[in-house]
């Protein structure tokens, strides 16, 4: 990793939290840190499941606890046990804490106005623009890739929600029992594998392998709404590309309908060529193909 890039992240994040005030035990000018601050928001009007707050703020549940406990010896939270089996803890804030809330972010757009003000109306815009971008880079970095089981919860969500995309798009709609299958053992090793992207512990994206011995076919790829623009299709393609390399393939194919076109511009720009029909897959109009570098591709040290 490039150590100028490390330091001018480390400046940055120095500039930030410098400028925001998260360095102050009085965030906001009120009588608690940052930290407390973010969870009272967080939990918002409508109450918030633990775990769900956990996932969001990426917290240690015991420091997340010592937030909540504090929040509540204020007056500001309730903390409620539900579910079946009482396991199940929802944070609430209590009339206090709403107007708590109300006065942060009250204070929170006096703090973002004020920040903005010195700038003249192009600086302004450079700034909001570069924030724009460092988020969604900041998220693109804390999406995480791993291979599921199709069973699993977040895995069928995604399977769901790509069958459900493709019907809303396709002209026709489209029917799983008409297209060629990719059943669930069929992406579960050895025969194939499913990974799934993650955000904050919530599934965005999902992309499958059928392997082949040198041959592997790419199915079942998508990215929910809420990530498209995080690079999220690329990083799926290519440790598709990657897992299927480690297994010996030497060829990726895959097939796809006209109406994605996003899709298309994809497997184009990521080194995909079109080719013959080499299937019957009803609802394709485009094939495609990609060469896969093996051992003997490699550059030997003398050709360096």
């Amino acid at each position: 990793m490039d150590g100028t890039a490390i330091a001018r992240v480390r400046r940055f994040q120095r500039t930030v939290t410098q400028r925001i005030g998260a360095l102050e035990d009085a965030f906001m000018g009120r009588d608690r840190p940052l930290g407390q601050a973010r969870v009272l928001w967080e939990i918002g009007r409508d109450g918030s499941e633990i775990r769900a707050l956990r996932a969001r703020l990426e917290l240690d549940s015991g420091y997340l606890s010592r937030l909540l406990r504090a929040l509540e010896a204020d007056g500001l939270v309730v903390v409620e046990a539900g579910g079946a089996d009482g396991r199940v803890r929802t944070a609430r804030l209590t009339p206090a804490g709403a107007a708590e809330r109300a006065e942060l972010d009250r204070r929170s757009d006096e703090a973002a106005a004020a920040l903005l003000r010195p700038l003249s109306a192009g600086q302004r815009e450079r700034l909001v623009a570069a924030m724009s971008e460092v988020e969604r880079l900041l998220a693109a970095s804390m999406v995480e890739v791993a291979a599921l089981d199709p069973r699993q919860p977040a895995a069928r969500h995604c399977l769901t929600a790509y069958v459900a995309e493709l019907g809303r798009r396709f002209e026709g709609g489209f029917d799983p029992a008409r297209s060629l299958p990719a059943a669930d053992d069929e992406l579960r090793p050895p025969a194939g594998l499913l990974l799934v992207a993650t955000l904050h512990a919530e599934p965005v994206g999902c992309v499958a392998l059928k392997l082949h011995r040198e041959t592997a076919e790419i199915k079942r790829m998508w990215v929910d709404p809420s990530a498209r623009g995080l690079g999220l299709g690329r990083r799926l393609l290519a440790e598709a590309e990657s897992r299927a390399a480690g297994e010996g393939v030497r060829t990726l194919r895959l097939e796809t309908n006209r109406a994605l076109t996003e899709a298309v511009a994809l497997y184009r720009s990521s080194g995909y060529t079109e080719v013959p029909a080499f299937n019957d897959e009803p609802y394709a109009h485009h094939w495609f193909e990609k060469h896969l570098p093996g051992p003997a591709d490699q550059p030997t040290r003398a050709s360096r």
